[in-house]
């Protein structure tokens, strides 16, 4: 993969990530530091989890000032919008979310790959990358993970680090060609509501 390819989908998952941040910490009415802190730990928070799973420093962040940049820019002006704009978050912000899920699972499976990690590495660091932001983005927000209750979501991750780990992303069309591919999956599992099998356990009445 190019330089500009691994950029591009990093600005691509860190855009769409920090405003899906920011916009959970305006709806639980959190002040702007909040908004900020929130928005960045979407953004990032991923990528660390991953770098500690693999190998990486963690400090290896602080070498991303473009992307630190970017984010922070991305937070202000949805910080700035207007209200009768930010309404209709519903409707846009699963489609942020599955861009950025896309973009950083790709770019997380490439990062393992380049490392020469085995495919089992490179699932769990698509994933991590993901989802791992949306994830402390939930907790933090108090609410319950995404990845883990309502929908198909993580399986996408999965499925990003599968096709890198096998080689399938070689060219620059292959890659492109996979994150539109896993965004509309993505668009289309909430779109219908698809749903993982799941088995409540219900409490015992005395």
């Amino acid at each position: 993969m190019t330089e500009f390819s691994w950029e591009l989908m990093t600005i691509i998952g860190t855009i769409a990530f920090a405003v899906s941040g920011a916009i959970v910490a305006m709806e639980e009415e959190y002040d702007i530091l909040g908004v900020y802190f929130l928005g960045l730990v979407t953004a990032f928070g991923g990528g660390a989890i991953r770098n500690l799973l693999i190998g990486v420093p963690v400090s290896a962040l602080w070498g991303q000032s473009m992307f630190f940049t970017i984010a922070i820019l991305s937070i202000t002006a949805v910080f700035l919008f207007p209200n009768n704009l930010l309404k209709h978050w519903n409707k846009w912000g699963n489609f942020f979310d599955a861009i950025g899920l896309s973009a950083f699972a790709i770019q997380g499976a490439l990062y393992a790959a380049e490392m020469n990690h085995p495919i089992s590495a490179v699932i769990f660091a698509a994933l991590l990358t993901g989802s791992g932001g949306g994830i402390v983005r939930d907790l933090l927000a108090r609410r319950k993970p995404l990845v883990f209750k309502d929908e198909i979501y993580a399986v996408w991750a999965i499925l990003c680090g599968l096709f890198v780990g096998w080689g399938f992303t070689d060219t620059q069309l292959e890659m492109y060609s996979l994150f539109i591919i896993i965004t509309l999956l993505r668009i289309l599992s909430y779109t219908y509501k698809w749903r993982l099998p799941n088995r409540p356990l219900r409490k015992l009445e005395n």
